[in-house]
């Protein structure tokens, strides 16, 4: 059984393990919970997904308006979004906007890549990337995890 946050209403919703979740909507608004794009959230929406997102991974891109290379990967980050989900839910948090935020989670440049897995991080990494890159590092860096899960311990 997976769980994931609906990005519309931020209702925690299981998944089957047997029904694709991609095709899964929200019990409580009815929304999809996956769309090919990553979802903008704030302080609270990032705490939510980390802690309630069970079975998968959680990427968040911290970003700012005003940054060159963080507008550059924008797209990067989306087309990553299709390729990843539903094993990596895909979220964007921007610094300028949250800058609590991104002090608590030690964000000193930006564009940085938070990779979380049942609520602890487990990578990160700084500068801009392609889609290819993105899908390379967060697949490398979930292979130790999904290794230890898969072997029971």
């Amino acid at each position: 059984m997976r769980q994931f946050i609906c990005p519309a209403c931020g209702a925690a919703n299981r998944t089957p393990d047997d029904k694709d979740p991609l095709a899964a909507k929200c019990g409580r608004c009815g929304e999809p919970l996956f769309s090919a794009h990553p979802v903008e959230v704030n302080a609270k929406a990032l705490g939510a997904h980390r802690a309630s997102t069970k079975g998968a991974a959680v990427l968040v891109d911290v970003w700012a308006p005003w940054c060159g290379p963080c507008r550059a990967m924008a797209p990067q980050f989306a087309a990553a979004a299709a390729r990843l989900q539903p094993d990596v839910r895909l979220l964007k948090l921007n610094s300028e906007a949250e800058p609590q935020a991104a002090g608590e989670l030690g964000v000193s440049g930006i564009p940085a890549l938070l990779l979380f897995r049942d609520g602890r991080a487990i990578a990160r990494t700084a500068g801009a990337m392609s889609a290819d890159q993105i899908v390379a590092w967060t697949r490398q860096a979930l292979a130790p995890a999904q290794a230890r899960a898969q072997s029971g311990g």
